[in-house]
């Protein structure tokens, strides 16, 4: 039970990620989403704009803490850290 419960919250980590990016670019870009992501590829900003999307996960993250929902918060944990090893990748190559 303790997997599925991880994987709960790993899946509502990358939601809450995807839902944080695409809620920036709709905000706060005059572009649309295609062409934000083309953009920031092009100008190497893909890692910040996921890192923005990623403060979702912080809600999720200590909601599912509130709510006793430990295993859950670390599936959160680790979505936001498997975010961050993909921001470190964009930052390398």
């Amino acid at each position: 039970m303790n997997k599925k419960e991880i994987i709960i919250g790993f899946l509502v980590g990358i939601i809450a990620n995807t839902i944080g990016t695409l809620a920036y670019i709709v905000l706060f870009s005059d572009l649309g989403i295609a062409e934000t992501f083309a953009a920031a590829i092009k100008q190497e900003h893909i890692g910040s704009l996921l890192a923005l999307g990623a403060i979702l996960n912080l809600i999720a993250f200590f909601g599912f803490l509130k709510l006793n929902r430990d295993h859950r918060a670390r599936g959160v944990l680790i979505a936001t850290l498997l975010t961050a090893f993909v921001i470190l990748y964009y930052k390398m190559f």
